[in-house]
């Protein structure tokens, strides 16, 4: 998968391959960063700006590496153990089975 030209690219990216609203994110941040805060990064348009501390609480979050949230915003990089980790699309099976449960055929 292509790196994130930039924050919000990152931001809207991983709402969509989580399957998440600003709201989940935000309570996976524990409270550190408000939805409002995730919104407007995910509709920002062109580059955006966080603090390095952000960066930390927005990576888990979003469930990346921190190096990752650093990288798309332009923020110089840190030291982190997970910087190795995968992150991918978390896809979920569509099928066209109508009601196996509901009793039908």
């Amino acid at each position: 998968m292509p790196p994130a030209k930039d924050l919000p690219d990152l931001v809207r990216r991983r709402l969509w391959e989580l399957g998440m609203t600003v709201h989940d994110v935000s309570r996976r941040a524990r409270g550190t960063i408000a939805p409002e805060v995730i919104e407007r990064l995910a509709r920002s348009r062109g580059r955006a700006f966080i603090s390095a501390r952000l960066a930390g609480h927005l990576a888990r979050a979003l469930d990346v590496p921190e190096n990752r949230v650093r990288r798309a915003a332009d923020l110089p990089e840190v030291r982190d153990p997970r910087e190795d980790v995968p992150t991918g699309p978390h896809l979920r099976l569509v099928t066209n089975e109508v009601g196996r449960a509901g009793g039908e055929a």
